[in-house]
């Protein structure tokens, strides 16, 4: 019985043995994996936005085409962000200070539908702020002349 334990015993401690050679050969490859994932890592730079980020709207209302324009073309180029109109509005909002961050607090806080609704949304700031599409398609008309 004894000499059955101590070749039980034996015959653990060349397993455990084993399974720690194996257990550091494992960990030296996954220190080079480590390692080389890093250098790729660094070979690597995240393509940058052609777009520049947004600058803010404080209600002026001659900056409001700028302000369309520079956010839709953000989100344009980032449309993986914005995948739908909440979150498209949401980004607006942030932008916003000054009388436009003044003039959304209601909508906020009744939990309008027109923060689901990036055309609605638009449409309400051009009212608000005075940009009438009427105006510009009378001026186009003009041009025509």
């Amino acid at each position: 019985m004894v000499d059955e334990l101590v070749l039980l015993l034996h015959a653990l401690l060349v397993r455990h043995r084993a399974l720690s050679i194996e257990n550091s050969q494992l960990m030296e490859q996954l220190r080079l994996l480590v390692c080389e994932r890093a250098s790729l890592l660094r070979q690597v730079r995240p393509p940058s936005c052609p777009v520049p980020f947004p600058e803010t709207f404080n209600g002026e209302s001659a900056r409001l085409p700028e302000f369309i324009v520079q956010t839709a073309s953000y989100m344009l180029v980032n449309e993986n962000r914005f995948c739908n109109d909440a979150m498209k509005v949401a980004f607006l909002i942030s932008l916003l200070t000054g009388e436009a961050e003044e003039w959304v607090v209601p909508y906020i806080e009744m939990d309008s539908p027109i923060l689901g609704d990036y055309r609605a949304f638009l449409d309400e700031m051009k009212q608000c702020f005075g940009w009438d599409d009427d105006e510009d398609d009378e001026d186009d008309e003009e041009d025509d002349y």
